[in-house]
């Protein structure tokens, strides 16, 4: 029914959705911290519309009522406008019923669509895209080889609120290391402010398969944070937040420490639940090294 090009990715908040593969891949893919879409199987590759109608269709005809839909793989969003509505207009066609449809979102792939396109392509079911900002901090950013700005991820963020579709922004604890960690936790927080995303989600940087090439975007000087480093970093991130109504997510299966809540509200109490893991060890459950993962 479904033809996947593994390995298959997708936030945690999907679980409940259909995975339509629309993309094969990353069409950037040089992002030095990320390891999804590089095995040879996964260059990319757009899907033909027909494939994908093809699909939609089989589905459709097994589990009608499926209403919640996230587009695949790395960022759905490099799509044209034109193909990006095709692909609408088909989950609408044979799903009446649709709720919501998402994607995983690169700053850049937003800078060609106007603020009326995303509007129609939100009209049409697009209601939230999962960005990877990763950090607010020009250097880190250079250092990760993202190809990304302040700057131009600001602009991203404001076009999509401009346009009315909602914004889950990734953020990564521990990207810049040691010799990094005070600039990217509180330019990552000015990133947040000047935006104000409806989400905001942090997962903890890790290497399953080796950091080599992670460490030459730092010329080898890059010193991981341990378990206080981190916390200490998610701390100055919070504390220099200024929200008024964002959902905060610390809650990925790479996180030792289990966050949620909304900012600002919630601020204070998240800033004493780290305060304790901090100062007195034990004291509230952390998630084994045994349990963490990607």
């Amino acid at each position: 029914m479904m033809q996947y090009i593994e390995p298959i990715f997708r936030p945690p908040s999907e679980a409940k959705s259909l995975i339509l593969q629309v993309t094969n891949g990353c069409s950037y893919n040089k992002c030095s911290f990320c390891e999804m879409y590089v095995s040879p199987q996964k260059k990319f590759k757009p899907k033909a519309i027909a494939e994908i109608e093809k699909e939609v269709k089989a589905v459709a005809a097994q589990i009608p009522d499926m209403t919640r839909f996230f587009l695949a793989d790395g960022d759905a969003m490099t799509l044209s406008f034109r193909r990006l509505k095709e692909i609408l207009e088909c989950i609408n066609k044979h799903f009446p019923n649709r709720e919501r449809v998402t994607a995983y979102c690169l700053p850049r792939n937003i800078k060609k669509k106007t603020v009326e396109e995303l509007a129609e392509l939100k009209e049409l079911g697009l209601t939230m895209v999962y960005v990877g900002c990763e950090s607010g901090d020009d250097k880190v950013l250079e250092c990760i080889q993202k190809g990304e700005t302040f700057e131009t991820s600001k602009a991203a963020l404001v076009k999509l609120k401009s346009a009315g579709i909602k914004s889950s922004v990734m953020i990564l604890n521990g990207l810049g290391g040691r010799k990094f960690s005070e600039q990217h936790a509180v330019n990552t927080a000015r990133l947040i402010n000047e935006t104000q995303p409806e989400f905001v989600s942090t997962l903890v940087v890790s290497f399953p398969t080796g950091e080599e090439r992670f460490r030459a975007g730092f010329n080898g000087d890059y010193e991981p944070l341990q378990q206080s480093g981190l916390f200490s970093e998610i701390r100055t991130f919070i504390e220099n937040l200024e929200l008024t109504n964002t959902v905060f997510r610390s809650d990925h299966a790479s996180n030792y420490l289990v966050l949620k809540g909304t900012l600002g509200a919630d601020k204070q109490s998240m800033l004493e639940k780290i305060d304790l893991a901090l100062n007195k060890p034990g004291s509230i459950p952390l998630r084994q090294e045994w349990e963490r993962g990607l």
